[in-house]
C-alpha cells in the first residue's frame, strides 16, 4: 500500500508535526511511504526516509531536497526533460493551522487527491473550540460551561474561579493557563491572545477524571481504540503533550467499567458520525459524577494516536480502503450549447 505522509505546515504546532511524522515512519514500516514536508512558506519538499530526522528541518537542510508541486491526483517533481509523479493515499499529519483548519483538506480536494484526515467541514467544527461547543449542543453532547472573549471586546467573566483560559483555535495546550484568582487573569489573557484573537474561558475542575478514546469508520462501522486515562498534574501541558506525540508503544487500558466505556463510545459516535468519515480522530472526555463531557476533538491526533491501537497498521489500512467517495460535477456545457443553438450561433 502506498502512502504519502504530509507534515509540517505554517503553524504553531509545526515542530510537533515533524515529531509525529518521524514516529509514523517507524509505526508504518513495511508500507511504501513517501514523506512530503510543507515548510512555513508553503513549499513542498520530498524527504528521503533516511533524512527523516529533526535536525534536518531545524537546520534547513530540507531545502536541498527536491521541491514538489501539486497536480491533478499527485505531487510532481519537475525535471529538465521529464517529471516524476508521487501518488498514494495522503495521511494528513499537519497539526494545527493548515492541517486541522481545513486548508490542506481543501487543497487536496481541489486536486482530487485521496487522503486520510478531516474534511473541510469536519475541520471547521473541531479546529475552533467555539464551533465544537456549537456542534455538541446540536448533537446533545454535554460540555463544560464556557464564555468567549475577543481581543477587541472584553466583558466581565461570570464563571467563578479557578478557570482555564484557552486560545479558541489551537491545540497541544499552547497558550493555555489555569487562573486561580482575578490577579492572574490579565497575564493569562495576554498569553492566549498571542495565539488567537478569540479565547475560551471554562471552569477548572481540579482532579477531574479524563479519558481519551480514538477511532475511525470503515465499512460503515466505527472501530474504537482502547480507552486511556492520561497521567497528568493539574492539566496536560505542552511539554507532556509534546512527549505524547513521540509515543509509539501501546499504552495501558484504563481501569474503568464496561458501562463507562460504552458511554464514552456513544458520545464518540455522536461526534464522529456523518462528519468525520475518512479521518482517524481522538476525543478527550471528562467524567464528572458519572456523566461524560466532551473536552475537545483532535481531528489529527499526535502520531495518529497509534499508541491506543493494538494493530495500528491494520487500522490505517482498513481506513484507507474505506475512504468516502467524492462525487464531482461533470461539466457538459449543455446549457451554453442550447443557448447558442437557439440564437443560431
Amino acid at each position: 500500500m502506498k502512502f504519502i505522509i504530509l507534515f509540517g505546515g505554517a503553524s504553531f504546532e509545526h515542530e510537533i508535526s515533524i515529531v509525529s511524522a518521524i514516529t509514523l515512519k517507524e509505526k508504518l514500516r513495511g508500507f511504501d511511504l513517501n514523506f512530503i514536508f510543507c515548510d512555513q512558506d508553503h513549499k513542498f519538499y520530498l524527504i528521503d526516509s533516511l533524512h527523516m530526522k529533526a535536525t534536518v528541518f531545524s537546520k534547513g537542510e530540507y531545502k536541498k531536497m527536491p521541491q514538489l508541486t501539486l497536480n491533478h491526483s499527485s505531487f510532481s517533481q519537475k525535471g529538465l526533460f521529464s517529471s516524476s509523479k508521487f501518488t498514494g493515499t495522503v495521511i494528513n499529519l499537519i497539526h494545527g493551522g493548515d492541517g486541522e483548519d481545513g486548508t490542506i483538506s481543501a487543497l487536496l480536494d481541489f486536486f482530487s487527491i485521496r487522503y486520510i484526515g478531516p474534511s473541510v467541514g469536519a475541520s471547521i467544527f473541531s479546529y475552533d473550540k467555539r464551533y465544537t461547543k456549537y456542534l455538541c449542543k446540536a448533537k446533545k453532547i454535554k460540555v463544560l460551561d464556557y464564555e468567549v472573549l475577543s481581543s477587541k471586546e472584553h466583558t466581565n467573566i461570570t464563571i467563578p474561579y479557578p478557570i482555564i483560559v484557552k486560545p479558541a483555535s489551537l491545540g497541544s495546550s499552547i497558550g493555555v493557563s489555569i487562573v486561580k484568582d482575578e490577579s492572574e487573569l490579565d497575564y493569562a489573557l495576554d498569553t492566549a491572545f498571542e495565539y488567537d484573537k478569540n479565547v475560551l474561558i471554562e471552569p477548572f475542575i481540579s482532579g477531574v477524571k479524563e479519558y481519551n478514546l480514538a477511532g475511525y469508520m470503515a465499512n460503515g462501522k466505527i472501530h474504537f481504540s482502547i480507552v486511556e486515562e492520561p497521567q497528568k498534574d493539574e492539566f496536560l501541558d505542552f511539554e507532556k503533550k509534546y512527549m505524547d506525540f513521540a509515543r509509539s508503544e501501546q499504552v495501558l487500558k484504563a481501569d474503568i467499567s464496561e458501562e463507562l466505556i460504552q458511554k464514552l463510545r456513544t458520545n464518540f459516535d455522536k461526534v464522529y458520525r456523518n462528519l468525520f468519515e475518512g479521518a482517524l480522530i481522538r476525543c478527550d472526555f471528562f467524567v464528572i459524577n458519572g456523566e461524560v463531557y466532551l473536552n475537545e476533538i483532535n481531528p489529527i491526533p499526535g502520531s495518529m494516536a497509534n499508541y491506543l491501537f493494538k494493530d495500528f497498521q491494520a487500522a490505517i489500512l482498513e481506513l484507507s480502503n474505506s475512504l468516502p467517495l467524492v462525487k464531482r460535477a461533470k461539466v457538459s456545457y449543455e446549457y451554453i450549447h442550447s443557448i447558442a443553438s437557439a440564437k443560431g450561433k
